[in-house]
C-alpha cells in the first residue's frame, strides 16, 4: 500500500484526526543504522538482567543466551529474535472509544499526530482568586478530581485520548480495588479512549471484562478496544522488573494494546551523550517489543520512548530541556525505522505553578517533538512540576496552546485545482477601486484570521483559563448509560458504588 493510500484510508476512517505532519528527519539514514546496530550489540553484551523467570524461559525457548546468577538472569538477545519481532509487531493499530468518531488509528507509516494526558499525578493544583491575584492549593488526588479531569479532558477539543493523570488516594482505594475503580471512573466520565499502568495483575481480566462491556462485546473489544495499559517493564539501564514483566506477559496473551515505555534520565540512568542514550533506550524498547511478541506474536505493540535529562544539582528528571527534544525527535524517528507507532512526550512543564516559565517549557517541546511525527505524544495537557502536579487551568491553557501548534504544523491544504480559484479572484480585485479582498471573499471566523492564543482577558490568560474551566466543569456529564453501569456493577467486584 503507498502512502497516499494508507493516508486516504486512514481520512475516510472516521477517526479523531490530530495532525498530518511531513516529518522531521534530524537523524541520517546512517545514524539510523547505528543507533541500530549500537542497540543491538547492548542486547547481545552486556544484555539485559531479567528477574522476571517467566521471561527467562520465553527468551530462552526463542534462542537467546540465558546465563542464571544469584536470582537474576542475563539474558542476551540475538538480532534474529529482534528481527522476528519487529516483522510481526503490527504496523497499524486500531484503539477504540466509547464515541466511534473518537476511536484513534495509529499507523506507523502515516505521521498522524495525536495529543493526550498522562502521569499518574499525587498533586491536584487548585487555582481560585483573590481580587486580581491567583491563590494556588495543593490538593491529594481522589476519584472525584479523576473524575473532573476526565470530565474536563472530554470537552477540550485537542485531547485525543486520557490516560489517567489523577492518583486516586481516597482512604477507600487499595492495591485490590484501585485498577477498577481507575479504569471505571475515567471511561465513565471520558468518551476517547481511556489508558493506564495496571496495579495489579489480578485486576487484568476485570479491566478487560469492563472495556468489553462498554465496547458491545469481546468481539467489538478485539476489533477496537476502548481501553489499553503501559507497562514501564524496563528499569533502566537495561534490566526486567519483575512484576511489571508479569504483567506485560499477560497484557500480550490477551492481545490487548500495550505501551513499552522505558524513560531513562540522561546522566543518571543513562548516558548524557546523545548516541548513547537513544542507543541505549532503543534496545530497552527493542527488548520489551521483543518479548511482547515472543508471547504472543502479532500482539499490539507501541515503542513507547519516554527519554529525559537529569539535573545534576538535585537529580530530578528535566522535561524541558533542549537535549529532550533532540533524544525525543530520534525515537520517533528509530519508530518510523522500525514500522512502529511510537508513544512520545511532549507539553511537561518543569515550573511549579502557571505561568510564562510553564508555558515557555511546554511550548519548546511541544513545537518540535511533534514535528517527528510520532503517533500518539502523551504527557500534553496540565502536568507542572515535572510529572507530580495537575493543573485543570494549565490543560485548558495547554489546548490552547496545542491548537496553535497544530495550525503551525498542518500540511499546506491547497491543491492544484485551487489555482483557477486565485487567479480569478486576484484579477477581480485588481479591477476594482478599493482592491481591498475582504469585501469579496467570506471572512474565516475570527479565530482562524491570525493565529491568536484563544484565551485573551484584560487579567491575563490564566485567570480566562480559570473562567473557562469552571464553565466546562459546569457543563452536564456524558456518562455511560444506566444499563451499562449495571452491567459493569454487576460481573466486575471491587467497585465502589459512589459513582455519578
Amino acid at each position: 500500500m503507498t502512502t497516499m493510500e494508507v493516508q486516504e484510508t486512514a481520512t475516510n476512517t472516521p477517526q479523531r484526526q490530530g495532525v498530518l505532519v511531513a516529518p522531521r528527519q534530524r537523524l541520517a539514514r546512517q545514524q539510523l543504522q547505528m543507533i541500530d546496530a549500537t542497540a543491538r550489540d547492548l542486547l547481545d553484551n552486556p544484555g539485559v538482567l531479567c528477574h522476571n523467570l517467566a521471561a527467562v524461559e520465553l527468551f530462552r525457548k526463542a534462542g537467546a543466551r540465558v546465563d542464571q546468577a544469584d536470582g537474576c538472569a542475563r539474558v542476551r538477545i540475538p538480532s534474529r529474535i529482534v528481527d522476528e519481532a519487529i516483522d510481526t509487531a503490527p504496523s497499524r493499530i486500531v484503539l477504540g472509544a466509547r464515541k466511534p468518531e473518537n476511536r484513534l488509528v495509529l499507523d506507523a507509516r502515516e505521521p498522524r499526530v495525536r495529543f493526550g494526558t498522562g502521569a499518574e499525578t499525587n498533586v491536584w493544583l487548585d487555582v481560585q482568586y483573590d481580587g486580581d491575584a491567583p491563590r494556588f492549593t495543593r490538593e491529594p488526588g481522589s476519584i472525584e478530581r479523576l473524575r473532573q479531569s476526565a470530565h474536563l479532558c472530554d470537552q477540550l477539543e485537542h485531547v485525543d485520548f486520557f490516560i489517567r493523570n489523577v492518583n486516586i488516594r481516597d482512604a477507600t482505594i487499595d492495591a485490590r480495588n484501585k485498577d477498577v475503580n481507575q479504569f471505571f471512573n475515567s471511561l465513565n466520565h471520558i468518551s476517547k479512549h481511556v489508558q493506564a499502568g495496571l496495579t495489579s495483575l489480578g485486576a487484568l481480566d476485570d479491566v478487560i471484562r469492563m472495556g468489553q462491556i462498554v465496547a458491545g462485546g469481546a468481539d467489538s473489544f478485539a476489533r477496537e478496544p476502548v481501553v489499553s495499559f503501559i507497562t514501564c517493564v524496563i528499569k533502566s539501564p537495561l534490566q526486567f522488573v519483575d512484576d511489571t514483566t508479569e504483567k506485560l506477559i499477560e497484557i500480550s496473551k490477551r492481545r490487548v494494546p500495550v505501551v513499552i515505555s522505558s524513560c531513562p534520565m540522561g546522566g543518571a540512568t543513562g548516558p548524557f551523550d546523545e548516541l548513547g542514550m537513544v542507543a541505549q533506550i532503543n534496545a530497552e524498547l527493542l527488548a520489551g517489543i521483543t518479548l511482547n511478541q515472543i508471547a504472543a506474536p502479532g500482539a499490539p505493540v507501541l515503542y513507547g520512548a519516554v527519554p529525559v535529562r537529569t539535573r545534576l544539582d538535585n537529580l530530578n528528571d528535566m522535561y524541558a530541556a533542549a537535549e529532550f527534544v533532540h533524544y525525543n525527535v530520534d525515537c520517533a524517528q528509530m519508530a518510523r525505522y522500525y514500522g512502529l507507532p511510537c508513544y512520545s512526550t511532549a507539553g511537561v512543564g518543569d515550573a511549579s505553578v502557571p505561568g510564562i516559565q510553564a508555558t515557555i517549557e511546554k511550548m519548546l517541546t511541544l513545537a518540535n517533538v511533534p514535528q517527528a511525527g510520532a503517533q500518539y505524544i502523551h504527557y500534553a495537557f496540565g502536568l507542572l512540576e515535572r510529572t507530580n502536579v495537575f493543573c485543570p487551568e494549565q490543560a485548558v491553557l495547554d489546548d490552547a496552546q496545542i491548537d496553535l501548534v497544530k495550525r503551525t504544523l498542518a500540511r499546506p491544504a491547497f491543491e492544484d485545482s485551487h489555482r483557477d480559484d486565485v487567479l480569478s479572484l486576484v484579477r477581480e480585485i485588481m479591477a476594482t477601486d478599493h482592491k481591498t479582498y475582504m469585501y469579496h471573499i467570506p471572512l474565516p471566523s475570527r479565530d482562524r484570521v491570525y493565529a491568536r492564543f484563544p484565551l485573551e482577558d484584560e487579567g491575563g490568560a490564566l485567570r480566562a483559563a480559570h473562567r473557562r474551566r469552571r464553565e466546562l466543569l459546569n457543563n452536564p456529564y456524558d456518562v455511560l448509560s444506566p444499563e451499562i453501569q449495571q452491567d459493569i456493577a454487576r460481573r466486575v467486584p471491587n467497585l465502589l458504588h459512589n459513582t455519578k
